[in-house]
């Protein structure tokens, strides 16, 4: 692969003709490499305790307004292994920055899914101890997602996200060293972003060593100190996402939840711009409501919404999982399952109808 080309600023605020070539482009680079297959995920999110104070996060430590709570292990077990959409090949555990959580919940979780389910499994845990990515890693979960947020070190300071910009990058590259398929990220147009901080972006994701990259709109949280700033335009968020497609055709670009309330067709415009990962909530409801990414009345991603989304832009849903995919096409390995189904070993590969058995 050759050095990735960073877009410039002019083409990333394009809009008319040539922000549709751009689209265009972007669509037939992701069909190129993917077919077109998009992979369905389902997250459960387990928990909204944090101990980070991000700006740009209702969950953030300082909103005392938030009903703190954690599922149990046995719930999400029962409800994953016996009552999940049929379309879901993947599963991603999604939480506040809580190690509790992750020792509770996520690794009891992820050995019960390995042990009893093919799924793959991804975990959104935030920053965390080098014992815990290991017992993670060791449990079965084979995709880390860790965004950067922003690729401005001073932006990234100035709004409290976890740790520093330094450290946060550092974490992608152990995780990414200790044979995890990582995905990353940024938020599009936070407060204060212009165009340099914008490329920054472009900038960070091609140095990292990352199997999967996503765009999100900023939307201000209702509960946080960016409350009543504007939110991110669609067409700047659509833009990053087809320029990213064809800086790195080999990632897995999702389509972010967030999309529908930056543009109420912003779900089905992220698939046309090159994205090619879907993902279903399975967040029971009690807890939901409480998960506060953005704002409280969420658009909820459900099973009929993500296939009729991905049907209407003639596209299929993937049988393959994506733990198979990054196994398959980077000879990335799995721990061997006791009494459950097999995953390839150490240095081994899998052929694609095997990944897709």
């Amino acid at each position: 692969m050759g050095q990735p080309q960073i877009p410039d600023a002019s083409l990333l605020r394009t809009n008319g003709t040539v922000q549709h070539g751009l689209h265009e482009r972007a669509a037939f680079s992701a069909r190129e490499q993917f077919g077109n297959q998009v992979f369905v995920r389902a997250v459960v999110e387990i928990s909204n305790f944090c101990r980070e104070n991000c700006h740009y996060c209702g969950m953030r430590r300082d909103n005392e307004s938030l009903a703190r709570s954690r599922i149990q292990f046995e719930e999400l077990a029962e409800l994953i292994i016996h009552h999940r959409p049929a379309s879901v090949t993947d599963i991603n555990l999604q939480a506040g920055e809580d190690p509790v959580a992750v020792r509770r919940v996520a690794l009891p979780l992820i050995a019960a899914l390995r042990k009893h389910t093919s799924l793959g499994v991804s975990v959104c845990l935030g920053t965390l101890q080098s014992d815990l990515y290991r017992e993670l890693r060791e449990a079965g979960a084979a995709v880390y997602i860790l965004k950067f947020e922003t690729g401005s070190e001073e932006l990234y300071d100035k709004l409290e996200a976890p740790g520093t910009f330094v450290e946060r990058l550092d974490h992608i590259r152990e995780l990414a060293a200790d044979d995890w398929n990582v995905s990353s990220g940024f938020i599009c147009e936070l407060p204060g972003e212009g165009d340099a901080e914008l490329l920054k972006n472009f900038e960070v994701a091609a140095q990292l060593p990352l199997a999967g990259c996503s765009v999100s709109p900023f939307i201000p949280g209702d509960e946080t100190p960016l409350a009543g700033t504007p939110s991110a335009g669609i067409n700047l968020t659509l833009n990053c996402m087809a320029a990213l497609r064809l800086m790195r055709p080999d990632l897995v670009i999702p389509a972010v939840s967030a999309l529908n309330l930056a543009d109420p067709d912003g779900y089905r415009r992220g698939l046309r711009t090159g994205a090619n990962l879907a993902t279903i909530n399975m967040t029971p409801t009690p807890l939901r409501g409480e998960y506060l990414l953005y704002k409280r009345d969420r658009f909820i991603m459900t099973e009929q919404r993500v296939l009729d989304a991905i049907a209407a832009e003639n596209l299929e849903p993937s049988r393959k999982s994506l733990a198979d995919y990054y196994a398959e096409t980077n000879c990335a390995t799995l721990p061997p399952v006791q009494d459950g189904p097999s995953r390839p070993g150490p240095g081994q590969c899998v052929s694609s109808s095997e990944a897709q058995s």
